[in-house]
């Protein structure tokens, strides 16, 4: 008995201390999102702000069901929003996997090669100003297809952040790193192995952390205007075309989420591999 209540005690000093150390990490955004959520409940409700309130939202039927019941599976693009939203995120690792591994190719490349630098830079900086929405259009009258297309605008809009911040770090490898691999003769692999990559890892990981709210940002914006497929932008727009505005407000729940989790992945894959001088 007496090492039962030992152990009970035990446990809540370790819960006791957890909370102490934790708590304002918890109950500070706690209370801002439960303070937002009044506001916009005061506002909806005085009729300044022309939107369901939480409460509507909540006690509407057809948000509530999407809410509780996000598994749901009717066939053709009648499904519940975890497979709208997943949908996405499958276009969004496609594309975005595949804009890693050019825009660092590229980076090198260009970070390595004034001449090819100096030939690219200003191609590279038009087509990075180029909106999402703007190569929706451009991508089905190419490739005639909603899938591909997707994939393609998310792809243009996530390259260039991973390019550009890519070759910014190999261009800022240090000199002294520069000479010591010409003193101690080091080959082309140890070289790129040993000093390049190390050296510009900060800034790689700085543009894979950029493009993935970009890439995110750019599927909602594609899925839109591309209509009959599944996914959370269609979706949005489907709802808002039926008047169904809280549905709409659920999905950007939705889209917030997966965002922040896209971006604190990223965030939790730098601080794993970047050694502790260089976060």
């Amino acid at each position: 008995m007496a090492a039962n209540i030992g152990n009970r005690n035990g446990g809540m000093r370790s819960l006791t201390k957890f909370w102490q150390k934790n708590a304002q990490n918890w109950a500070l955004p706690i209370i801002g999102i439960l303070g937002f959520l009044f506001v916009w409940q005061i506002l909806s409700s005085i009729g300044l702000v022309k939107l369901p309130s939480p409460i509507d939202i909540l006690s509407e039927k057809s948000t509530r069901d999407l809410l509780f019941y996000p598994f749901f599976d009717r066939g053709g693009t009648d499904k519940g929003l975890f497979w709208q939203t997943l949908a996405s995120f499958e276009r969004v690792a496609k594309g975005y996997s595949l804009a890693a591994i050019v825009g660092v190719g590229m980076g090198i490349l260009v970070g390595t090669t004034p001449v090819i630098d100096k030939a690219l830079d200003p191609l590279f900086q038009f087509l990075r100003t180029v909106p999402p929405l703007a190569w929706v259009p451009i991508a089905l009258a190419a490739l005639r297809q909603n899938e591909p297309a997707a994939l393609f605008v998310i792809f243009i809009t996530a390259v260039w952040p991973i390019l550009l911040n890519t070759a910014v770090g190999v261009k800022q490898i240090p000199q002294d790193y520069r000479n010591v691999s010409r003193v101690l003769q080091l080959s082309r692999q140890k070289y790129f192995f040993k000093i390049l990559i190390p050296s510009a890892l900060p800034y790689i990981f700085t543009g894979l952390r950029i493009s993935i709210g970009l890439a995110w940002l750019a599927i909602i914006a594609a899925e839109i205007i591309m209509s009959g497929i599944v996914g959370i932008g269609f979706f949005i727009w489907n709802a808002y075309t039926n008047d169904q505005v809280g549905e709409v407000i659920l999905a950007l729940v939705y889209i917030g989420a997966v965002g922040l989790m896209l971006d604190r992945a990223i965030g939790w894959i730098q601080n794993l591999i970047l050694p502790e001088e260089q976060k």
